[in-house]
């Protein structure tokens, strides 16, 4: 996944890191159950779609080292290894929407994953619409490469009882309509 960046800076709360929580990346089960494993190593990525997943919860957690290990060698360079913790500094990530996916099952090899992820730059919002590619080699799925774009996030203000917009799982009222 591409990082906006510029040279202002905002500053930036990690989230929290309370496993029992939903998980960042919008699956709906908790974060002990969905990609904490995944970052700590314990187990790979069973898809493309889910190393997606995993890869966008370790941005919003701010988890450099995870995001390095995840990108496929041949496309990671010092340049983008030293952008990407100063992006932390930059942006908020708040919600994440699979709009699409070609292949990367567990028996395929490669993988396409379209997404849309939200985040918050100087008080402002954005999206990131990207197409992903992956790459399976030796049991571990891997982040190639994207194409794609930022945009202002168009929202419109959610109901009451509606999902919070931040993808938490909460009611707005209850998230950040509060």
């Amino acid at each position: 996944m591409s990082t906006p960046n510029n040279n202002h800076t905002q500053e930036v709360t990690s989230p929290s890191a309370d496993h029992q929580s939903p998980c960042l990346c919008g699956s709906g089960d908790t974060y002990t159950n969905c990609c904490l494993p995944l970052h700590l190593g314990i187990r790979p990525a069973a898809t493309a779609e889910a190393l997606m997943r995993s890869r966008y919860s370790a941005y919003a957690m701010h988890n450099a080292d995870y995001l390095n290990r995840t990108h496929h060698a041949s496309t990671l360079d010092e340049d983008l290894k030293a952008s990407l913790k100063g992006s932390f500094d930059h942006c908020q990530w708040t919600g994440l929407s699979i709009t699409g996916r070609k292949a990367g099952g567990v028996k395929d090899s490669e993988g396409v994953v379209r997404f849309e992820a939200a985040f918050t730059q100087e008080g402002k919002r954005y999206v990131l619409k990207e197409t992903s590619r992956f790459v399976r080699e030796n049991g571990q799925w891997f982040y190639l490469d994207g194409t794609g774009g930022i945009e202002p996030l168009k929202v419109t203000q959610p109901g009451r009882n509606d999902p919070c917009w931040c993808g938490s799982g909460k009611k707005f009222k209850k998230c950040h309509g509060g």
